[in-house]
C-alpha cells in the first residue's frame, strides 16, 4: 500500500485508500475494516496524507516527516485519550513542533493516524522522493547516449512541421466532403 494512495475523509474517522474517483465522490476502502464505499465529494472533503503540514517553530513540514521521526524513536505511543501524555510524547519525539499552533486534538489525530499506518504496514515516504530517485538512476545512461541524440532531435522536427500539414488536408479533405443525409421516412397508408 502507498503512502500516496492514504487519505483522510472530513466527518468519517479513521483513514481510507483511495481506490478510485468519480467526478462527483471517491471509492475508497478503509484501513481499519476494509470496507470499501462511495463517499460524495458533495458532502465531505478530501485530504491526502502527503499535502498535509504540520507547524514547527522553523519551516512547516510535511506529516511523513514527523511520522519518520515517530517511527525513528522507537518510543511506545500515549493514549489518545490523555492530551498532556500525547504532548509529552511529541515533544520527545519532534521538539521543533509549535505547540502554540498545533492543537492537542490534532496531536490525537497524528498518534491515531499513525497507529493506523503501522498496523496496515505502509512505508512512510513521499512520492516525490521516490521519483527522484528514479531520475538520478535514468540521468546516468543518457549521457553515455549523447552522440545519437541530435539525429533524434532532427527527426522529431521533421515530424512536428509535418503533422500540421497532414492536419490541414485532413481538415480541408472532411470540409469538402458532403455530409450524409438521414434516409427518408416512409410513407403510411393513413396519409
Amino acid at each position: 500500500m502507498e503512502y500516496s494512495r492514504i487519505i483522510s475523509i472530513t466527518g468519517l474517522s479513521g483513514l481510507f485508500e483511495l481506490v478510485g474517483s468519480k467526478a462527483d465522490g471517491a471509492i475508497v476502502r478503509s484501513l481499519e475494516d476494509k470496507s470499501t464505499k462511495f463517499v460524495s465529494s458533495r458532502i465531505h472533503s478530501f485530504s491526502h496524507l502527503e499535502s498535509i503540514e504540520v507547524y514547527t517553530v522553523r519551516d512547516n513540514v510535511n506529516l511523513v516527516e514527523l511520522f519518520q521521526a515517530m517511527n525513528a524513536s522507537g518510543e511506545a505511543l500515549p493514549s489518545e485519550k490523555d492530551p498532556a501524555a500525547v504532548k509529552a510524547y511529541f515533544q520527545k519525539v519532534y521538539g521543533d513542533m509549535d505547540f502554540d499552533r498545533v492543537y492537542g486534538s490534532d496531536m490525537k489525530k497524528m498518534v491515531k493516524w499513525f497507529a493506523i499506518l503501522k498496523k496496515n504496514d505502509v512505508e512512510f515516504k513521499l512520492r516525490e522522493e521516490e521519483e527522484e530517485l528514479v531520475e538520478e538512476e535514468v540521468a546516468e545512461p543518457v549521457a553515455v547516449e549523447e552522440a545519437p541524440a541530435p539525429k533524434a532531435k532532427a527527426t522529431k522536427a521533421k515530424a512536428a512541421k509535418a503533422a500540421p500539414a497532414a492536419e490541414a488536408e485532413a481538415g480541408e479533405a472532411a470540409a469538402e466532403a458532403p455530409k450524409k443525409r438521414a434516409p427518408r421516412k416512409k410513407k403510411t397508408e393513413e396519409e
